[in-house]
C-alpha cells in the first residue's frame, strides 16, 4: 500500500487531473487531508463514480489525500488504480 499524499492549504488553486494527466477542476479548499475540488464544465457522474467520490452540497468534488498519488507545484494527481485504494 502506497503513503497518502499530504494535502495542506498550500494546495489550494492547484489544478486536480486524473492519472491520464486529464484536467477535473481546481482545489478550491484543503480541509484535514482533504481537497475541495470545483469540477471543470463538463465533468460527468461517470468520472466521480470512477475515483468513488460524491460531491459536497457546494458541488465540489471531495477527494482524500489516500487517492492522490503525486503533488507538485502546479497539480495533484490521482493514483491510476483509485477504486484499489477504497
Amino acid at each position: 500500500m502506497r503513503p497518502m499524499a499530504s494535502l495542506s492549504a498550500e494546495d489550494e488553486g492547484k489544478v486536480l487531473v486524473d492519472a491520464d494527466g486529464q484536467t477535473i477542476g481546481i482545489v478550491t479548499s484543503v480541509e484535514e487531508n482533504t481537497a475541495f475540488v470545483n469540477p471543470e464544465a463538463g465533468i460527468t457522474d461517470a468520472l466521480l463514480s470512477a475515483i468513488g467520490r460524491g460531491r459536497t452540497d457546494d458541488d465540489a468534488i471531495v477527494v482524500e489525500g489516500d487517492l492522490v498519488e503525486t503533488v507538485t507545484d502546479a497539480e495533484l494527481r490521482l493514483g491510476s488504480s483509485t477504486s484499489d485504494q477504497r
